[in-house]
């Protein structure tokens, strides 16, 4: 999978990318990371990039022509995501999607803005939609970048170790929130394991993180319960067999 990224500063992006999982994905082929400077295409003796908006206001505006000129050089990968507080909210969903969408494609591609943005021409003529990652700004796209990068990356084949992690993880095949999670020591200040996790009853176990993933997300994200149609009658039989985790 390619990922193209347009930036003012992608040695941001390109060294956060080099470590950890989406290091090994690099290495090992899952992911071709692209990172391109936009200023390398300013033809003015300092390389200027931005400009004072027309009709006034505070702050700078990238310009189109670099911006432009740098995307036609490099031929991305389609589609083009500009990283934007009006966009799109991004996901776990519309990281599946994007991902899907690479198999297709053969990547994407993200345009990160900085000062108070892109000049208009970009988004009208140039860019095929716009993502945000909530409702936060950001002093540019290149953090937002980082996250799509990485939450689209280790849902590809070969990016993580287990293959199940993806399916039983928040947002996973159930739509709820991951289950509590528990390893050695078996007691820590006078904190157990719940003994359920230590019986060796494999469908037991199954049972309890389901209704563990239920009573978390009940509590804590009622929204994506709703979501998915309520609960079922027989996950309301798995929240009365096990209560919720002592340590919720």
């Amino acid at each position: 999978m390619r990922i193209d990224v347009f930036s003012l500063f992608p040695d941001l992006v390109d060294q956060f990318c080099a470590e950890s999982l989406l290091g090994k994905a690099r290495s090992g082929g899952v992911l071709d990371l692209r990172c391109h400077d936009i200023r390398d295409q300013a033809t003015d003796v300092h390389r200027t990039v931005d400009d004072a908006p027309y009709g006034g206001g505070a702050g700078m505006v990238m310009k189109p022509d670099p911006i432009f000129a740098s995307v036609e050089a490099n031929d991305p990968p389609r589609p083009l995501l500009l990283l934007s507080p009006g966009g799109r909210r991004f996901d776990q969903s519309m990281a599946a999607e994007l991902g899907d969408l690479a198999e297709t494609t053969g990547g994407f591609s993200l345009l990160c803005g900085r000062y108070e943005g892109v000049d208009h021409r970009v988004r009208r003529h140039l860019v095929d939609d716009e993502v945000s990652i909530g409702d936060v700004v950001l002093s540019g796209g290149e953090v937002a970048a980082c996250l799509i990068i990485e939450a689209v990356t280790r849902l590809r084949a070969g990016a993580m170790g287990n293959t199940q992690s993806p399916i039983t993880e928040s947002f996973g095949a159930s739509g709820l929130l991951e289950e509590p999670q528990y390893t050695r020591p078996l007691e820590f200040r006078g904190w157990d394991v719940p003994e359920v996790l230590r019986s060796g009853d494999h469908a037991r176990i199954e049972r309890y993180r389901q209704a563990q993933r239920l009573h978390r997300t009940i509590r804590e994200r009622p929204d994506l319960v709703e979501s998915r149609g309520g609960v079922t009658v027989d996950e309301q039989s798995l929240l009365e067999e096990f209560p919720p985790d002592p340590y919720h």
